[in-house]
């Protein structure tokens, strides 16, 4: 049970309490629990009960809770109110923008107790005349519906990569003579993953495995409630078998058919003369093209990273102190960390007031004098305003050294308006780096559309950088348009966006996700030295 599986049975208690008309300070008292759940530094299971309640913002109340599920792998009071609640009316408040008050006015006003009944009242535009709602608030509704409806049975790749190397080191252990194999989106290292997909080569029933369940509706194989392949082929074809459910059909095409026996994806790629191509670059015609001509695959790996960039500490809305940002990513072996808490606009994220900054810089400066290998980078993550500037006057932006441009408020924009403003935020001459592009959330939040293209060819332009925002939720920009970027010129900085030192270890999906785009390391901004990023930055002046 991770951290993130506590915090959502805490929101889903405030959630379905304000639901029913619970004590509103116990609401309040749930609620900022679940937030600051998210920012508990260490493993939820691993600590006390004292612990968890001396933690700020947690509580003695929800520590009991955390304990509680912890021990017993329930909440009694969660369970009596979903007791009271449709299955269905649950499921609303799973939709995002759809809070307890909106699924209540709903669910009393309309007696709609599902996901599917709400959508079907939007198509009969029978929201329009509830108190509160109205026309553009259904349109709203309606979209999150249709985006949660195609999303549903989908997961992060960071929340089953885990969970799928543990089912293969049981089916081996179960079937020790047995080939078995990852394929499909796990061993392709997709951002998203739908399922599982194992490849046998030896009878196998999973009904006679008590590990695995059958779900009675769809008669699905599941493993911890994640949809299982398990395709079996015989010991022949088995290599054959990895490699062709480990590519997209646009590469396969272009690779054409094989030819001949191989012992291993190695003997392949070498025995027809073409570069091997890890997995998770098996996507695009293009990559198909490199590998025939033989020309060398050489993608980034996280060992080439010299710097850990886009970071946030105490200052903002970060878990860990400045100092324990720095010490962590030395001893993970980064020579340098830009650190970029949030500006004074991002009042949601404790954003730093100029008095703040000016602190900030003080402390760098003297963290900075007592280590001569080490060097935390002054930097911002500053809003871009509704109109394209960037948070802060030119005064206090030139004093950073490195300026990370994100848009956080004011999502609701036509692709236009979103396009527009990134671009003039990416001519402001203080810009070195665009975070997240499109603010999306994967599985939960769609972004706001823009024009990649005009975006990218922007960047190039003005000499600024990507962002590859590595956080599993974001995986923003993404990779189908790295190609693009590399052609223009136009760097990657792969970030964790970490706000603790615990998610230093999101860089990994970034780098998965890059190599997919076919990123090398001299593309990559963070494979830098940081006299080198420096130099770049000063190109901009």
């Amino acid at each position: 049970m991770t951290n993130k599986d506590i915090a959502g049975k805490i929101k889903l208690l405030a959630d379905l309490m304000e639901l029913h008309g619970e004590n509103a300070f116990k609401v309040k008292n749930y609620a900022n629990s679940y937030l600051n759940i998210r920012k508990f530094p260490g493993n939820l299971t691993e600590s006390t009960e004292l612990d968890i309640a001396a933690f700020p913002g947690i509580g003695k109340s929800a520590a009991a809770k955390i304990t509680e599920l912890i021990q017993t792998g329930k909440i009694e009071e969660l369970d009596r109110w979903l007791d009271k609640t449709p299955e269905g009316v649950a499921e609303m408040l799973k939709i995002k923008g759809l809070g307890p008050k909106k699924v209540k006015a709903l669910w009393d006003g309309l007696q709609l107790e599902d996901v599917a009944e709400l959508y079907q009242a939007c198509q009969e535009n029978r929201l329009i005349a509830l108190k509160g709602f109205g026309e553009k608030t259904q349109l709203d509704i309606q979209e999150k519906l249709q985006f949660y409806f195609n999303n549903k049975g989908k997961f992060h790749f960071a929340a089953i990569e885990e969970i799928a190397t543990e089912l293969i080191r049981k089916l081996r252990g179960a079937f020790p003579t047995y080939g078995i194999e990852i394929c499909g989106e796990i061993r392709r290292k997709m951002p998203v993953i739908s399922s599982i997909e194992v490849l046998i080569n030896g009878p196998i029933d999973p009904k006679d495995l008590d590990f695995f369940t059958l779900e009675e509706e769809s008669g699905l194989l599941l493993y911890k409630d994640i949809a299982i392949d398990i395709i079996v082929t015989d010991e022949n074809s088995f290599l054959q078998e990895v490699y062709l459910r480990s590519a997209s059909a646009e590469f396969l095409e272009e690779m054409g058919p094989i030819n001949s026996a191989f012992t291993s994806e190695n003997e392949y790629f070498s025995g027809q003369n073409y570069s091997y191509v890890p997995p998770e670059y098996r996507e695009s015609k293009a990559a198909a093209i490199k590998s025939k001509s033989g020309t060398s695959i050489d993608l980034i790996n996280e060992t080439e990273l010299k710097g850990v960039i886009h970071n946030h500490s105490t200052y903002s809305d970060g878990v860990n102190s400045l100092s324990e940002m720095a010490k962590e990513a030395q001893n993970l072996g980064y020579s340098y960390l830009v650190i970029t808490d949030h500006s004074q606009s991002a009042f949601y994220a404790n954003g730093l007031s100029e008095n703040k900054v000016y602190e900030q810089w003080l402390e760098i400066d003297q963290l900075n004098g007592k280590n001569v290998d080490f060097t935390i980078v002054k930097g911002i993550e500053s809003d871009i305003l509704n109109d394209g500037r960037l948070d802060y006057q030119d005064d206090i932006l030139r004093g950073f050294e490195i300026v990370i441009a994100s848009i956080h408020s004011n999502l609701r924009m036509d692709k236009e308006k979103a396009t527009d403003r990134l671009i003039k935020a990416i001519e402001n001459p203080h810009t070195h780096i665009l975070g997240h592009p499109t603010g999306r959330l994967l599985l939960g939040r769609k972004g706001y559309d823009i024009d990649h293209y005009k975006v990218i060819d922007a960047c190039a332009a003005n000499f600024v950088a990507i962002e590859l925002n590595s956080n599993p939720l974001r995986m923003d920009i993404d990779w189908t348009f790295i190609p693009y970027a590399l052609d223009k010129g136009v760097k990657i900085a792969i970030s964790p966006d970490a706000h603790s030192v615990s998610q230093y270890q999101f860089v990994k999906y970034g780098i998965y996700t890059a190599r997919k785009g076919g990123l090398e390391a001299s593309e990559c901004l963070n494979c830098m030295t940081v006299q080198e990023l420096f130099a770049w930055a000063d190109m901009k002046k």
